[in-house]
């Protein structure tokens, strides 16, 4: 939504940033000067003792001097509410008595359209909590008292109760003009194959609203009352305002209070997280019965940089776990992860609970266990590893799933812990040579792997070959691998230091990001189309990293993008961003309102990016080979030299594809121009060890 000129100046003048924050916090009366808007509390944004949070109410800003906190009455509600900058805007506008400008025909004509939905889920909900108080809802009443739900409870989660029957909705709404095909629209009858008149989707079950992030009826959850109907869970179907695969039960609370910094807790299912809420954990949200989506991975990393996932201590739980682990592994990144915290066996959250109370699971929650350790259990428990097969076995799983992980750094962390569970495993702990084991492990995704878990496998240990191969071919005075004669020594310093060995960003990198979130921030309409590409982007530079989530958390509201990016990362940052010269000269930056060139833009851009970003980790995986010193680099380097050879003895360039042998393989003439600059780019780092 655009704003029209001066909005946001009248709403400045209307409230006061002390009035907006003294609803969250106790001013400090000892060093609080109200008459001179000179406020001091403990900062709501982190748990202290002291008053360090200052409140300038002349200027209309906010610092912490102990978490550095910044920002004035609409960060303040964003940050704190964990909402966007423009459901702030509409929270700060009806305080303040102000109506919020409508939108363009087009998207006011939808917006009415949801709106009637919307009323019509609010009066199935209240339809629903009626029928729970009636007679006919007395074995439902029952089986919730007897999970521990009181009515405080039942009210606060709006807890209802569908009636046996094919038409009990139906008619009552109908009664009160809503129509049939409303009705259908929200999901909430269903039409008869056989001519009859629509009957109800939810029937003599326990019902549970599914509320949005701005606390709008979107859906609902149902537990089957008879034990022998076929589901003994049913969700709404998808409609106009539901889609199950990107909402999250239990959404607004929970990220109201993860905004305040409790941890975000993911169960299985409704009651568990009723039960955690009620315990003290809000931030407790589940999916909506199906498996975890990633949609919802990058929702719950926007609550939380590392969300909980709370599962039953059995079997199902850990499959549950390892489902999870198998879709989060290519989205990780520094400050986007997961941890498992596993409840004992044969109980849920909701179990453990009432048998022992919210201290036991505090307790488990506490103790919850970093994703690399289930990895490693999924691929370790219940088996052996006693033999030379096995271990390479085990190994070659290991690394299949850690170069699932895209992000370089993070992909060489997983490599290390790997690596310490091995040594481990194998007892080979304090028996490595140094450089005996690469820990960049995993190589490129969808690549080949770029290293070993352990090249000498227990150099020094007992039963270590010392003695050397006739030719010359001779250990480093008898501890680790050894390397042929004629491989090249492990980089230095220097090189491995260099952009190539280091694997960072490189110009031509950053040059593409740019032009990518530069022309989405002119056409922000196009951003919902490329939503999986840019969640699953990656920015050194933070002002682009910010860019692009306001892009994501805009989508809505695409006309929000410009102020938004103006407020968070300044006007000269944007401008500096537009007007360079590999920007300005983008044609659909140059033309406003070019979707179609735009879109044909954005996706060329993304994907050269991608193909650019598997080139540098092919070049990578090059130069850990001669990190290692290992026999395969010099082959491969001999055969291409060879083939090279032998092909232009015989074959007349001009005229024939020109072949070079890649890994046993003729590649080519369009494939050249890319291995002679490997070939080069090895060779380059050769000459500066």
């Amino acid at each position: 939504m655009s704003l029209p000129p001066g909005f946001l100046d009248e709403l400045r003048n209307r409230i006061s940033l002390s009035d907006v924050v003294g609803r969250k916090v106790m001013w400090d009366k000892r060093k609080s000067q109200p008459g001179k808007g000179d406020l001091w509390a403990p900062c709501p944004f982190h748990h202290e003792k002291t008053a360090s949070f200052h409140v300038d109410d002349r200027k209309g800003f906010y610092y912490c001097f102990g978490c550095h906190e910044k920002g004035d009455a609409f960060s303040f509600v964003q940050k704190l509410d964990n909402v966007g900058f423009m459901e702030a805007i509409e929270i700060l506008a009806t305080e303040a008595g102000m109506e919020m400008p409508a939108k363009d025909p087009k998207a006011q004509e939808k917006l009415d359209r949801r709106t009637v939905l919307g009323e019509v889920m609010e009066q199935a909900v209240q339809f629903f909590r009626f029928s729970l108080k009636q007679q006919v809802a007395s074995d439902a009443r029952a089986y919730l008292a007897k999970r521990g739900m009181t009515p405080p409870v039942l009210d606060r989660f709006e807890i209802g109760f569908a009636p046996p029957g094919w038409d009990n909705l139906r008619l009552a709404l109908t009664g009160k003009g809503v129509s049939i095909d409303d009705l259908v629209a929200c999901g909430l009858s269903k039409k008869s194959d056989k001519g009859k008149e629509p009957y109800d989707v939810f029937r003599n079950r326990i019902i549970f609203p599914i509320r949005d992030a701005r606390g709008r009826a979107i859906a609902f959850g149902g537990r089957a009352m008879d034990p022998d109907d076929n589901a003994k869970y049913l969700n709404s179907p998808e409609t106009e305002l539901f889609d199950k695969s990107r909402n999250l039960y239990n959404l607004r609370p929970a990220r109201e209070a993860s905004g305040r910094g409790q941890p975000l807790v993911v169960a299985e299912g409704y009651m568990d997280v009723i039960a955690l809420s009620e315990a003290g954990f809000r931030a407790s949200v589940a999916p909506l019965g199906t498996a975890v989506t990633e949609s919802q991975l990058q929702l719950m990393w926007r609550l939380s940089e590392e969300p909980v996932i709370a599962l039953d201590g059995d079997k199902a739980g850990l499959r549950a776990a390892y489902r999870v682990i198998d879709l989060a592994l290519p989205l990780l990144e520094a400050g986007k992860s997961l941890r498992f915290a596993l409840m004992p066996e044969g109980k849920d959250p909701d179990d453990l609970l009432r048998a022992e109370g919210a201290e036991a699971v505090s307790r488990v929650l506490d103790a919850a266990v970093p994703m690399v350790e289930l990895l490693w259990r999924n691929e370790t428990e219940g088996k052996t590893f006693d033999s030379p097969e096995r271990r390479a076995a085990l190994d070659k799983a290991l690394r299949e799933r850690v170069r699932l992980i895209r992000d370089p750094s993070l992909r060489q962390h997983y490599g290390e812990a790997i690596r310490e569970r091995l040594d481990q495993l194998y007892n080979r702990v304090g028996t490595r040579a140094p450089d005996s084991f690469d820990s960049g492990f995993g190589g490129a995704p969808g690549g080949g792997y770029g290293g070993n878990f352990d090249r000498g496998y227990g150099g020094g240990a007992k039963g270590e070959f010392r003695g050397d191969f006739k030719g010359g071919f001779k250990g480093r005075g008898g501890r680790g691998p050894r390397r042929p004669w004629n491989a090249p020594e492990p980089p230095s310093p220097t090189a491995k230091a260099s952009l190539l060995a280091s694997g960072g960003e490189t110009p031509e990198l950053r040059l593409r990001e740019e032009v990518i979130l530069a022309t989405l921030f002119c056409h922000p309409a196009l951003s919902e189309t490329f939503e999986h590409q840019l969640e699953a982007l990656s920015f050194a530079d933070p002002d682009l990293a910010t860019l692009r989530d306001i892009l994501l958390t805009c989508l809505d509201r695409p006309d929000a993008v410009a102020e938004e990016a103006e407020r968070r990362i300044g006007p000269q940052s944007l401008e500096s961003l537009l007007s360079a010269r590999h920007i300005a000269v983008v044609p659909c930056i140059r033309t406003p309102g070019a979707l179609d060139l735009a879109r044909t833009t954005v996706a060329e851009e993304l994907a050269k990016l991608e193909a650019l970003r598997g080139w540098q980790a092919e070049l990578q995986e090059a130069v850990e080979d001669l990190d290692e010193g290992s026999e395969t680099t010099t082959w491969r380097l001999g055969q291409a030299a060879r083939a090279k050879s032998e092909i232009g003895r015989r074959t007349d360039e001009s005229e024939m594809d020109y072949a070079v042998a890649k890994n046993g393989a003729l590649v080519d003439k369009d494939e050249r121009s890319a291995f002679d600059s490997l070939l080069s780019t090895i060779r380059f780092e050769k000459g500066r060890r």
